[in-house]
């Protein structure tokens, strides 16, 4: 049998991509420093994720996915940094942060089997309309790079997107109606006057919150700026306020471990345990 020789030795050929093989080959050498600033900063990553998860570089495989699982992340103190430096971040290219669109996460998660970061990608996901994510035309879709996952939504993650699209309107219908609307003075509150005061106070929070969301509000967020609401409500006491603000962080603690669960996942620490076994919750 032939064999392709040079300088005596075998040429063993490799059918990578040529820039995702020399990333690696400098990571493996020079060490690895991920970033998130702009759309390359998420390619580079993908190839170093792909490469080690293809070669069993268990070391370089943790660092990618604990990289990105900072943005696309598995704890609610995560999401709400996330959310925050999207707001603040300036448009980089005509992009806005985290300057990749959630379809290329979702499907370099399939490629490399990470699961810790899908359910916070399907949330941000079922943000964008779904005829717009069939259109797949979205400017962070359409930026060309050879390491960029598909742009298209595979069929399985359809069900899944249109679970979450479904779970975030309706957690945003019960937190109006139900958590704000109906809520009631504290019973620390003074008795008589104020206490209706309080009470009519939640009742018009309530019908502000109903009126506030869209179709692409993010709940989550939309839950911390109900609080911000009612301390601008001078007839509100500050009894009440106070716990009402603890009431909602609970509320989104319960909303945010219950994530993984609305798209047939297994909890956030079985999820951190299979990716990231030495990181910490």
């Amino acid at each position: 049998m032939d064999v392709d020789m040079v300088d005596g030795c075998q040429v063993v050929r490799m059918y990578d991509l040529p820039n995702e093989l020399s990333n690696l080959l400098k990571a493996i050498y020079d060490g690895v420093k991920f970033q998130d600033d702009s759309t390359n900063d998420f390619f580079f990553l993908a190839g170093i994720l792909r490469l080690s998860n293809k070669y069993f570089m268990t070391h370089l495989r943790s660092q990618a996915i604990s990289h990105l699982s900072q943005t696309w992340t598995h704890t609610l103190e995560g999401h709400d940094a996330m959310v925050e430096r999207a707001l603040k971040s300036p448009i980089t290219n005509g992009i806005s942060f985290p300057y990749v669109h959630p379809i290329h996460v979702l499907n370099l998660a399939h490629e490399t089997g990470t699961r810790v970061v899908l359910p916070s990608v399907l949330y941000f996901l079922s943000i964008y309309p779904f005829a717009d994510v069939l259109r797949a035309d979205h400017a962070k879709l359409t930026i060309a790079h050879p390491s960029k996952p598909s742009s298209q939504l595979a069929q399985a993650d359809v069900q899944n997107y249109t679970l979450m699209y479904q779970h975030r309107i309706e957690l945003m219908l019960d937190f109006s109606r139900r958590v704000c609307g109906e809520r009631r003075a504290s019973a620390q509150c003074l008795k008589g006057v104020q206490a209706s005061a309080c009470t009519q106070g939640f009742g018009r929070l309530g019908a502000r919150m109903a009126r506030s969301w869209v179709t692409r509000t993010g709940p989550l967020h939309w839950m911390l700026q109900s609080v911000k609401m009612l301390d601008g409500d001078g007839s509100v006491c500050a009894v009440c306020k106070r716990e009402f603000k603890e009431d909602v962080q609970r509320h989104r603690e319960a909303v945010w471990e219950k994530l993984p669960s609305v798209v047939g996942l297994p909890d956030w620490n079985v999820l951190v345990e299979s990716d990231l076994p030495k990181l910490p919750m």
